[in-house]
């Protein structure tokens, strides 16, 4: 998924590069708001999973190979914001230190993992978690479907950018097809990991799970019961 330089036409860099710009600096904002004693050390822990995650490449098919995108696992252990911030920040590192991404397609990543991967997923992650039984058990499905969906979405994303700026003599139709067909098939890598990941902290420490607050926060019927009872 990582972009490298030249793959994009120059007013097209610029163009996401003013959106990540953007949305960084909404995140910066936002995660004042998720940001406590419990979610900032883990945030760190985050990131430095996330950058080890999409250090290990898993085969797919025919030589090409995926790694963890991390924006489902991110938004759903520390927030949406913040997971843009944990992202974007592993996106910047692998960039400036590890040639992993082009420097002048570094705003074009950040768009599509950091932005589109985080944002979609977590509102994805929402809308499955709002239908499922009402319990802290339901999380990590609810994560690990959003994160399969969110990585085809982002490479639908990346489809469209080139369509309008790519630079590869390639019809874009091909791009897509390739795209969206390797990705689901790497979304369900995505998923594994995510599900292995949330499912382990909710075991350990539901309490510091930012996408399973909603529920915990919620009394269930046996202790309303008992307090009525009381």
């Amino acid at each position: 998924m990582h972009v490298p330089d030249g793959f994009l036409d120059a007013p097209t860099s610029v163009a996401t590069g003013v959106v990540a710009a953007t949305g960084v600096a909404l995140a910066l904002r936002g995660a004042r708001k998720e940001l406590d004693d419990r979610t900032a050390p883990l945030a760190g822990l985050v990131a430095t999973f996330v950058f080890a995650g999409q250090m290990i490449n898993f085969p797919v098919a025919g030589g090409t190979s995926g790694h963890l995108l991390g924006g489902v696992l991110a938004a759903v252990l520390v927030g949406p914001w913040t997971g843009i911030l944990c992202i974007s920040v592993v996106l910047v590192v692998q960039s400036l230190l590890m040639a992993d991404g082009g420097v002048t397609a570094l705003g074009t990543n950040i768009t599509l993992m950091g932005l589109v991967g985080v944002a979609v997923g977590w509102l994805i992650f929402v809308a499955i978690r709002s239908i499922l039984p009402r319990r802290v058990g339901s999380v990590a499905p609810a994560a690990a479907l959003a994160a399969l969906i969110s990585v085809p979405v982002a490479a639908v994303a990346f489809s469209l950018l080139f369509a309008v700026g790519g630079t590869a003599p390639v019809e874009t139709g091909k791009v897509l097809t390739a795209m969206v067909s390797w990705h689901v098939v790497i979304g369900l890598g995505e998923a594994a990991i995510t599900a292995l990941v949330v499912g382990s902290v909710i075991a350990a420490r539901p309490d510091l799970v930012y996408g399973a607050r909603p529920l915990m926060n919620k009394p269930s019927d046996l202790e309303i019961r008992k307090a009525g009872t009381a």
